[in-house]
């Protein structure tokens, strides 16, 4: 297409979550008290993490970057969803759409990861145990988060840059309610060839390496469990890892559904209802599982309640 004739973009149109305008209100009632439960479970989630003496663990600092997560992404999205309920023009800046698309990505790669190493995590606390302290050092885990965060925001800026230093036609209907690889590839005028298989190929490294590390790792840990001679030692064991098993089940089957389904069978109603999923009700879900199936979180949260009332008390 010639350049002359292309119209430089400003700012893109979202599309609504509704053609409904009498679902606007309950729908934005309802995802706003969504959104302020995942920000409060997840914040919870940190500053219990963070606070508590019997919490300093690996698998609780995994944990707390699991919060971190899915409080990056759901933030990313869920304010400007909201904000669209009540505005007439459902309308994203063209640098606010990049940032947007920026840290999603960051942050939803960056849970792939931290779910695979809390997969590890729970591998050498079970298998390995004489040797977990030192596997798992705090050292270990800081380096590991730090490489995995550094390399998700390079993946984030690498993408990003990409499309946005395209051409844009001046149709600017991003066919989704936030600014994802997608729908904004569709709106590209360039050859989108380069951006798609960069795209194609880290998506699919990504998603692959996290979940073989992730699969091979419960393997592991199934084994050793049959082979454990104690029902109580079994018991224990799969307690320790039924709440990130919960987790991991759900959010990589969302995932899957979402991205690795045939795009002759995506829809605009399927994509909508699978992000409205994991950007919102799995972040929300999340903190609750983790909380109420773990006894060290709930008499973590007793303490910390108990000194908050004696704190107050004594004022």
């Amino acid at each position: 297409m010639d350049k002359h004739n292309l119209t430089v973009v400003s700012e893109f149109i979202l599309l609504e979550i509704t053609d409904c305008p009498e679902l606007r209100a309950p729908l934005f009632g309802l995802f706003l008290i969504i959104y302020m439960i995942s920000v409060v479970g997840n914040l919870g989630i940190i500053i219990l993490t963070k606070m508590d003496s019997s919490l300093q663990t690996p698998m609780y600092f995994f944990l707390r970057h699991l919060a971190i997560t899915d409080l990056g992404y759901s933030t990313a999205v869920g304010p400007k969803m909201l904000v669209n309920f009540v505005v007439d023009e459902n309308t994203i800046s063209y640098y606010f759409c990049a940032t947007q698309l920026a840290f999603f990505i960051v942050f939803i790669n960056a849970e792939l990861f931290v779910l695979s190493a809390m997969s590890y995590d729970r591998y050498v606390a079970i298998c390995n145990p004489l040797l977990y302290t030192v596997t798992m050092s705090q050292r270990v885990c800081r380096v590991l988060v730090a490489i995995l965060y550094l390399y998700c925001a390079f993946v984030s800026l690498l993408i990003t840059i990409k499309i946005f230093n395209l051409s844009f036609c001046g149709y600017n209907v991003i066919s989704h309610f936030y600014s994802d690889t997608n729908p904004l590839l569709s709106l590209l005028c360039s050859n989108t060839h380069e951006i798609q298989l960069i795209i194609f190929i880290l998506a699919s490294l990504d998603l692959i390496t996290s979940l073989l590390i992730v699969l091979v790792s419960y393997l592991l840990v199934f084994v050793a469990i049959l082979t454990m001679n104690s029902a109580i030692s079994r018991h224990k064991a799969f307690s320790t890892c039924g709440s990130h098993l919960t987790v991991v089940i759900v959010f990589y089957g969302t995932l899957i559904f979402m991205y690795m389904q045939p795009k002759s069978s995506h829809s605009f109603d399927s994509d909508k209802v699978a992000s409205i999923y994991y950007t919102l009700f799995i972040t929300m879900l999340n903190p609750f599982i983790y909380s109420l199936r773990n006894k060290d979180v709930i008499y973590a949260l007793h303490r910390i309640w108990k000194k908050m009332c004696n704190i107050f008390s004594t004022v």
